[in-house]
């Protein structure tokens, strides 16, 4: 398909599709001649993506182009990209510390692995100090709650990755955490919303 064709396609301006191929994010078409090039379904997919990425999660484009380098090129260590890929989405924390303290508490009562360099401590210690700072219940016992229920969803996700080669687990990882989490933001903020209507305590929107 012409670049006109492939802009129609995947919804991508023609303009911003160019962009994207001379930032190395998008491959090249194949060149039929000096001034024409073919583009193929795998180019459509990769639009896609792109767009979901910056779209869907709000990424900015050098986090988008972060992931799509972990995507290309994983790392050896499964765990190591999976670490790179949480520190491409937000919450963005900058911490050069070695150590946290009430993450690592945290993490030691729900039974889960403390890494201080997965950027998800960070993220965990920074939102325990934003519920203390709003007063808002951190309690081992609230914390359980929500530890025992994202281990639940966490082992449900990841079952899939045993039957996949490694490049397919990392993509789904990668992939996975970046574009599920706003579903399950979504569908909790659902969850909220129905169980007020059904206990008949939803506000009244015209008051």
């Amino acid at each position: 398909m012409k670049i006109s064709e492939l802009s129609e396609r995947s919804g991508v301006p023609v303009a911003t599709v160019k962009f994207y191929i001379r930032e190395g994010m998008l491959a090249r078409g194949e060149a039929l001649s000096a001034t024409r090039a073919e583009y193929g379904e795998e180019h459509v997919a990769r639009l896609r993506l792109i767009a979901a990425l910056a779209d869907v999660r709000g990424l900015p484009l050098a986090r988008v182009r972060e992931v799509l380098a972990l995507i290309d090129a994983p790392l050896d260590d499964p765990l190591e990209t999976l670490g790179r890929a949480v520190g491409a989405l937000p919450p963005y924390v900058e911490s050069g510390r070695q150590d946290y303290p009430r993450a690592r508490a945290v993490i030691g009562d729900l039974g889960l692995t403390y890494d201080a360099d997965f950027t998800a401590v960070a993220q965990l210690d920074e939102a325990l100090q934003a519920l203390d700072a709003a007063g808002l219940d951190a309690s081992p016992a609230v914390l359980g709650r929500y530890g025992d229920a994202m281990r639940q969803v966490a082992a449900e996700e990841i079952a899939p990755i045993g039957g996949m080669s490694r490049a397919e687990a990392v993509t789904y990882a990668v992939l996975g955490t970046a574009l599920y989490e706003p579903v399950m933001l979504a569908l909790r903020r659902l969850a909220h919303h129905h169980l007020l209507v059904e206990r008949g305590t939803a506000p009244d929107p015209d008051r």
